[in-house]
């Protein structure tokens, strides 16, 4: 499971864009707000220079890695997985990104952001097709089954994010939720439209053929 540790604020200042680690506390209370523009650290107000292709790559990379929460080895593992697959290698990687359960749990409104979805996974809160699955990085097919356990329905994380959902947050058309009784089918694969716009995943098949 990707861990990360202390502030993740920077982590959107590196990147330029808001990829929303904290939940809701990106919506009413960012730092990136008040300092967008600025790169991390103490030289946050130097000039940015002209970044290189490879420059650019990389931060496609970095930028999808950090908004699914994945882990350096584990990303390139998905690349090599994707571009054996059947299929546009950029796309197949996304839809392996967007199949983890932990990317599920915060798609269906269970959890405010996916750092939150993966600790509720690790910590046994959900079903699939009926088991307890703690693996964030499991991977759901089509007619799979998520549900929040019995005992789990009324933690305090769980009623907040489903709030966040009720505020305007949509779920894909490709997840079918049934939130009165807390359990959603996966129906189909994801199209492109339907995952994350902030990734560049051409970028990323030049980043690892360079």
């Amino acid at each position: 499971m990707a861990n990360q540790n202390g502030a993740v604020c920077r982590l959107c200042r590196r990147e330029g864009m808001k990829l929303y680690l904290k939940g809701a506390k990106c919506v009413s209370n960012c730092t990136f707000d008040k300092r967008s523009g600025l790169l991390p650290g103490q030289h946050g107000l130097a000039r940015r220079r002209k970044a290189s292709d490879y420059g650019i790559q990389l931060r496609a990379k970095q930028r999808a890695r950090r908004l699914y929460g994945v882990l350096e080895r584990q990303f390139a593992h998905y690349f090599e997985r994707a571009e054996r697959a059947e299929g546009v290698t950029g796309t197949v990687l996304l839809q392996q990104l967007e199949r983890r359960l932990d990317n599920i749990v915060y798609r269906l409104g269970f959890a405010a952001s996916r750092r939150e979805a993966r600790q509720l996974v690790s910590h046994r809160h959900f079903t699939v097709n009926g088991r307890t699955v703690n693996i964030a990085s499991a991977q759901l097919r089509p007619g799979d089954v998520v549900e929040v356990r019995e005992k789990s329905r009324k933690i305090l994380p769980i009623e907040n994010a489903q709030g966040l959902v009720s505020g305007g947050r949509s779920v894909p058309e490709w997840l079918e939720l049934d939130a009165a009784n807390l359990r959603a089918r996966m129906v189909r694969l994801p199209e492109r439209i339907e995952m994350e716009q902030a990734v560049d995943e051409q970028l990323i098949v030049e980043y690892y053929s360079r």
